[in-house]
């Protein structure tokens, strides 16, 4: 038996595993490619110059791959890149990327995208993340892995969010958010380290602590960014290098050097 619907429209020069399955008035395009045992629902549009990857779940009513929505954009090749074993639910859109943003809007593997959320050009999204029901990302925006927005987030541009970060639903992520820190707000305010999702990703209760130090010197001292760097530096000389808690703080001093400025 067929796994490509009779009235879905699959273009010849589409690449799919064999066992790729294709719900019905499904229309695929010829620059399209889908890995092994990914499953594609009803009145779905994937166009463009699109590589899907294996186990992935597309639900109904999802568009992947159109141009982006950006008046640059002259119709030079770029691509999407969805990597492996995600969940993307009802009424998505995923935009191709530009040549001036490096070409390629990237979902990389395990996460979860909830309806109605829009990734636009270039963005980034790494791993084990879970994106709430109406997200919308503006395009260049990263989020790093494990990053957990709440329903009706918003992301300006060029924003990054790093490992852990949280977010509350309606809010307006305006600057980069620091890795393990939740916030809220419109726009966002800084508010605790994420406690709650870091006990579900195995952290024991030394690392929170840790990270909950290096919070207060970030956004509970009055510092200015480079002296809290400072102070997060010499708080790390505390514990050898390969231990947990030299790496959480380097996780974050990292990601405070490349930033161009912080949810406060």
């Amino acid at each position: 038996m067929s796994l490509i619907h009779p009235t879905a429209l699959v273009a010849s020069k589409a690449e799919l595993a064999t066992d790729v399955c294709i719900g019905p008035y499904t229309i695929v395009g010829e620059r399209v490619s889908i890995g092994s045992g990914t499953k594609v629902g009803a009145h779905c549009v994937i166009e463009g110059n699109t590589q899907i990857g294996q186990n992935n779940e597309i639900y109904q009513f999802n568009s992947l791959g159109a141009k982006p929505q950006d008046l640059k954009y002259a119709g030079e090749y770029t691509q999407l890149i969805i990597g492996n074993h995600n969940i993307i639910r009802e009424f998505c859109t995923f935009n191709l990327g530009t040549e001036l943003g490096g070409g390629i809007t990237r979902l990389g593997d395990h996460n979860l995208i909830m309806a109605y959320v829009h990734l636009a050009h270039d963005c980034q999204l790494a791993n084990h993340i879970i994106l709430a029901n109406y997200c919308g990302l503006a395009g260049h925006v990263i989020l790093e892995d494990w990053v957990v927005l709440g329903g009706n987030t918003s992301v300006f541009q060029r924003c990054t969010l790093g490992k852990h970060s949280f977010t509350g639903a309606c809010t307006y992520v305006q600057a980069d958010l620091p890795p393990f820190v939740s916030c809220t707000g419109n726009p966002a305010v800084a508010r605790a380290v994420n406690k709650v999702g870091l006990k579900r990703r195995g952290f024991d209760q030394l690392r929170i602590d840790n990270l909950e130090t290096a919070y207060r010197i970030l956004y509970r001292q009055d510092l200015s960014l480079m002296d809290a760097l400072k102070n997060l530096q010499h708080l790390q000389k505390n514990f050898p290098s390969d231990s947990e808690l030299f790496v959480d703080l380097q996780e974050l001093i990292n990601f405070l050097h490349r930033t161009n400025g912080i949810v406060r």
